[in-house]
């Protein structure tokens, strides 16, 4: 994927979000006096990698929520996870750190989000960093997350159809978490 759709796909995802948010304010009255909070998460996930040589993705995360009303969050997200390589070769291992915006669109427990930030590896042979785009939607209960989310690191390396190494790899991967108000 290259850097111009992935732009595309951020505009995309921007402009729904905006319009979710605008479309849920005008259906809802507003909420006097919301307490305002932060929430914590942690989370385990499993995803499959599109590119080559990679297969599997799997990771832990913990992530910081904090309520701008009851329909919006901002949030910043870290842990580890790690590309898994078929054969020989190394795994990719890395440290997401992404900030976003949760937009809870349906009943208070369906939401979309989108998160932008930086994946550091830290691997043996591999010690570049990537940016990462992450847009997701979700379920969540007062202790349960469930989202589906596409992840794309624009610089991690890929193996080409012609055996060539390039650049940017993706990700669809499920996150179940735990979380808990603080």
């Amino acid at each position: 994927m290259k850097i111009s759709t992935t732009i595309k796909m951020l505009v995309v995802l921007a402009m729904t979000l905006g319009s979710a948010t605008k479309t849920i304010a005008q259906e809802t009255t507003p909420t006097e006096n919301y307490d305002q909070k932060f929430k914590l998460g942690i989370g385990i996930s499993g995803g499959y990698v599109f590119q080559e040589p990679y297969k599997l993705a799997l990771g832990v995360d913990a992530r910081l929520q904090y309520d701008l009303s009851k329909r919006n969050s901002l949030t910043l997200t870290t842990g580890f996870s790690n590309l898994f390589v078929s054969g020989d070769d190394n795994d990719l291992g890395f440290i997401p750190v992404k900030a976003g915006f949760k937009a809870f669109i349906w009943n208070d427990q369906f939401y979309i989000m989108g998160e932008v930030g930086a994946a550091i590896a830290v691997t043996n042979d591999y010690d570049k960093t990537s940016l990462l785009i992450a847009p997701s939607i979700g379920y969540a209960t007062k202790y349960v997350d469930i989202s589906l989310r596409y992840e794309h690191y624009t610089d991690f390396p890929k193996l080409n159809n012609n055996g060539t190494v390039g650049k940017g790899i993706g990700q669809l991967g499920v996150r179940l978490a735990y979380g808990f108000e603080l």
